[in-house]
C-alpha cells in the first residue's frame, strides 16, 4: 500500500468517527444510537424495492439480529411503520412514520455539516465522486450490493421522455423511485 492509500484510509476513518460523534450528540430526546439513525436515513433514501429488513441488513452490513433489534426499538418509539407486502404477505415493508420524518428533519438541521461551506462546490462534488467510486470499488471487490440509484444501474431503461423501466423487474419506475437507492442496483 502506498502512503496515499494509508492516508486516505485514515482520513475516511477519522471522518466516520467524527460523524458518528455528531450523531450521538444530536439525536435529541429519543436516545438513539448511530445505527438507529443510519436505519432511519436508509429508509428515507431507499426505493420501493429496498424497504425491507433484509435490504437494510445488507446496506448496513450488520447481523440480522442487530438489525431486528434496532427495528423493534424504532417501531416501539413510533419512528417507523411496518406492513405486509400486498403481493407477498411473507415480505415485511418498512417506512418512516411522520414522527420518524420529523426526527430526521430535526437531526439534519441540527447536524448540518457547516464545515463543508468553507469548501467550494466543485471540490465537494469531486470529493464526493471519488469517495463514491472508492465505496463502490470496495463493495464490488467484496461481493456486496452497491445500493445505487436507478440512473446509474445497468438495468435502467429510460430514454427521451418515455416512461422509465427496470430491466430486471420489467416494472415501470416512478420519479420517486429513480432518484432513490435500490438493493437491486448493478454496476454498469
Amino acid at each position: 500500500m502506498t502512503n496515499h492509500h494509508l492516508q486516505l484510509q485514515d482520513l475516511v476513518n477519522r471522518l466516520g468517527n467524527r460523524m458518528r460523534t455528531e450523531v450521538r450528540q444530536g439525536h435529541g430526546t429519543e436516545r438513539l444510537q448511530p445505527v438507529h439513525m443510519q436505519a432511519l436515513n436508509y429508509l428515507q433514501q431507499c426505493n420501493r424495492y429496498s424497504n425491507t429488513p433484509l435490504a437494510l441488513t445488507e446496506y448496513l452490513g450488520l447481523t440480522k439480529g442487530t438489525v431486528s433489534q434496532s427495528l423493534l426499538l424504532l417501531h416501539r418509539k413510533g419512528l417507523i411503520e411496518r406492513s405486509s407486502d400486498p403481493v407477498d404477505n411473507r415480505v415485511v415493508r418498512l417506512r418512516l412514520s411522520a414522527k420518524g420524518e420529523k426526527l430526521l428533519k430535526q437531526q439534519n438541521a441540527a447536524s448540518e455539516w457547516k464545515a463543508t461551506t468553507k469548501i467550494n462546490d466543485k471540490k465537494l462534488e469531486s470529493t464526493a465522486n471519488v469517495l463514491g467510486e472508492l465505496l463502490q470499488a470496495l463493495q464490488v471487490s467484496h461481493g456486496a450490493r452497491t445500493f445505487g440509484s436507478c440512473t446509474t444501474c445497468r438495468y435502467f431503461k429510460g430514454k427521451n421522455g418515455s416512461p422509465s423501466r427496470c430491466g430486471l423487474t420489467g416494472e415501470r419506475l416512478y420519479r420517486s423511485d429513480i432518484g432513490k437507492i435500490c438493493r437491486e442496483h448493478a454496476v454498469s
